[in-house]
């Protein structure tokens, strides 16, 4: 039997990207900005989105389910990483377009995830000074998100990168 390892290696990543949230962190460190763009840029399929979406799913099932509102703008914000992977990082992983990609996802899922929290209504009034009392707020999180995306973005990146071509040199030794 032929074993894929390009799939076994996506796979494997998006699982320890997923299982990492179960660890204490601070807050707003996390995988998920990073697994979105690192699903848009090796996930080969749409379909195969659906993986690191039900991870997702499954992880929040675990801890803890939130204001409706704001998850499904959590959510995609998530997938607007997933785009963003797939547009800028499908064909250039290059370390200054990841480093680049990881800014720009960032800055997407503070926007829409802080915009969910002002939408849901239970923290901050429906208007202008509220949404922007929302946003002011959450700008202390921010630099947490960044350094989420970059730091995770870079081992996930990286750890693909290496994975794939130490596998590739290996068969190709065994072959020769």
């Amino acid at each position: 039997m032929k074993i894929n390892w390009h799939n076994q290696c996506y796979h494997g990543i998006v699982l320890l990207a997923v299982l990492s949230r179960f660890l204490p962190h601070p807050p707003n460190f996390t995988p998920i900005g990073a697994l979105g763009l690192y699903t848009g840029a090796y996930a080969g399929r749409l379909s195969t989105w659906l993986v690191p979406l039900a991870a997702l799913v499954i992880s929040d099932l675990i801890i803890g389910l939130y204001e409706p509102v704001a998850m499904l703008l959590v959510y995609l914000g998530f997938l607007a990483s997933m785009v963003l992977g797939r547009l800028l990082l499908n064909r250039n992983r290059g370390m200054m377009t990841v480093l680049g990609a990881s800014f720009v996802s960032a800055v997407l899922f503070f926007l829409f995830s802080n915009l969910g929290v002002w939408l849901s209504g239970t923290l901050y009034p429906l208007s202008i000074s509220g949404l922007s009392a929302c946003f002011i707020a959450a700008l202390p999180f921010f630099g947490n998100t960044l350094a989420g995306h970059v730091i995770y973005g870079a081992v996930m990146f990286g750890l693909f990168e290496y994975l794939t071509k130490m596998l590739s040199n290996s068969r190709l030794a065994q072959t020769a």
